[in-house]
Order: structure tokens, then C-alpha cells, then sequence
């Protein structure tokens, strides 16, 4: 039913079932991830009312266990969150959790956890400070893909001047444009993520 994905790493679509309504995956070497999305595989969608409370995990230096921290949740209309977990690691207790006592195998190995509960419950509870990733971030992430993804479909079509047939019909842009272009709107975004606002 769910998915996790950090980046530079496959989907991980192997969430452990630890109750009827809990799901548990896990994060090994943690310590190098800053962001981690959640979201529904599309197969199985939330009963209705229902929705999935995010929590993150990782061990408590001093005692070892874990500690448990609510970062969002996910619903059959939000079927997707980007959460930022890198400034979570120290100095935030926990605070109530519906998982127990599962624990995480090692001391470089953390545990995003996903527990069905009402959406009316889900409403009221507050996720730990920071761990919405922020519009900017997000924004950010999105533009990135949109233009790697603009890249490299035009990128396909990308002919020599030597293969080339004439065809009055067709127009064709050099390829140093699309990357004159990436290369500038990546700039300014890095400047100012709300530029485009303004833009004409």
C-alpha cells in the first residue's frame, strides 16, 4: 500500500506489517539522508475517513532506543509528502507514538513508520517542528525534475547536422539553447525560488 523513497536510492516498497494497521520500513545508514518521501503505491487506497499518520525513528544515543517523531501524514487526497529529517536527529524527544516498542536493528539504521488512523485524529495532532520539508524545498526538488526531465526528453530526439533531412515544416533549436536555459533558470532559482512569480 505505501512507498518510501530517499534519494539516490531505490523505491522501497517493503514496508514490514507490525500490526493490522502499522507499517514500519527501514533506513539504513540514516545519518546521510535529508529528506525521505512517502507515498501510496495507487493499488490500495485509505478506508474511507482514514488516512496514515508518518512517524520517523531513529536510536537515542544515550539509551539506545528508539525515538519516535510524528512528521505528517498521507490520505487518499494527499497521497504523497516530502518530509526533512536531517535536523531531527538530535536534541527532540519523541513524543507519543502508536508503534510500541519496535526497535531498529542498528545503531546507523532508522524506521519511517505508517499507522492508519481517522483523518479527524490525524487533524489534530502536530508534527515535529521542522519536518515539513519547506515550499521552497519542494519547489526546488520539482523544478529540478521538471528540467532534468525537459533535458533529456529533447535530448532524445538530438540529431547531428550531418543526419538532418531537410523538412521545411520542422524547426529546430540547438541543443546549447536548452542548456543555456537549464543552466540559467537553475541559477536563479538557487537565487531566488520565487522568481518566476515576477517573470513575464
Amino acid at each position: 500500500m505505501f512507498g518510501c523513497l530517499v534519494a539516490g536510492r531505490l523505491v522501497q516498497t517493503d514496508a514490514v506489517q507490525v500490526a493490522p494497521d502499522k507499517f514500519v520500513f527501514t533506513l539504513s545508514e540514516y545519518e546521510s539522508v535529508n529528506h525521505v518521501v512517502v507515498f501510496m503505491l495507487g493499488t490500495v487506497p485509505f478506508p474511507a475517513g482514514m488516512g496514515g499518520a508518518v512517524y520517523f525513528s531513529f536510536p537515542d544515543p544515550e539509551s539506545g532506543g528508539p525515538v519516535w517523531q510524528l512528521l505528517g501524514f498521507i490520505a487518499n487526497d494527499k497521497p504523497s509528502a516530502i518530509f526533512k529529517i536531517s535536523g531531527l536527529r538530535a536534541g527532540q524527544a519523541g513524543g507519543a507514538h502508536p508503534f510500541g516498542t519496535v526497535a531498529s536493528a542498528a545503531p546507523s539504521v532508522a524506521q519511517v513508520g505508517v499507522s492508519v488512523e481517522p483523518l479527524e485524529q490525524l487533524a489534530q495532532q502536530t508534527p515535529v517542528s521542522g519536518a515539513a520539508a519547506s515550499t521552497a524545498d519542494t519547489l526546488r526538488l520539482f523544478t529540478q525534475k521538471m528540467l532534468d526531465s525537459l533535458y533529456n526528453f529533447a535530448s532524445s530526439f538530438a540529431v547531428t547536422q550531418a543526419q538532418m533531412t531537410p523538412n521545411p515544416s520542422e524547426t529546430f533549436v540547438p541543443s546549447r539553447c536548452i542548456v543555456k536555459w537549464y543552466d540559467n533558470f537553475q541559477r536563479r532559482m538557487n537565487q531566488n525560488p520565487n522568481f518566476w512569480k515576477n517573470s513575464t
